[in-house]
């Protein structure tokens, strides 16, 4: 089979992370494959704010963790080291689905590298609270820029899970 759609059907959502950090060359290429997204008329509307701070990635868990309306203390981002936000430009009138497939790459990608992800959503949320708003101006990004999802990516703990069986009605031909 093609390794493409192997991966396809081999990623999964992993809600278990060792604590290492993964290496930043393969954080590099993950982010690469995601700027290497399809968007709407070319236009390259979403990036990639990438979190391997201690510090913010647990003020991202605990206002995520609110959001979520969990109990405090628990980690949205079930202790995936590294945090790859996805945002995307909201002058642009695809910039939902050109970020939705920024973070499908990522999510391939990191597979592709030996690691787990997952995508985590309250992006939306977090960015529209001041302090996310202040952090993209510290960043030097001006604009509109909407939260698409969190890639949480690190080493699996534990075993990769089995897939969930495919859902029979979902396709329909027109010949």
């Amino acid at each position: 089979m093609n390794e493409i759609l192997k991966a396809l059907k081999e990623r999964r959502s992993i809600r278990k992370f060792k604590p290492e950090m993964p290496k930043k060359e393969d954080l590099e290429r993950i982010i690469e494959a995601g700027l290497f997204a399809p968007s709407g008329k070319g236009e390259q509307s979403a990036i990639v704010i990438a979190v391997t701070d201690k510090e913010l990635h647990h003020k991202l868990s605990a206002v995520n963790c609110k959001i979520g309306g969990w109990e405090e203390g628990f980690d949205p981002f079930y202790g995936a080291p590294a945090i790859l936000i996805v945002l995307a430009n909201k002058a642009m009138p695809n910039h939902v689905y050109d970020g939705s497939l920024m973070m499908g790459n990522l999510l391939l990608a990191a597979h592709a590298c030996g690691l787990g992800s997952i995508w985590i959503n309250r992006a939306k949320q977090e960015f529209e609270m001041p302090e996310y708003q202040k952090l993209l101006k510290d960043l030097g990004l001006e604009g509109e820029w909407e939260g698409i999802g969190h890639c949480a990516v690190g080493y699996i703990d534990g075993e990769i899970p089995q897939p969930a069986e495919r859902k029979p009605g979902r396709v329909f031909w027109v010949e």
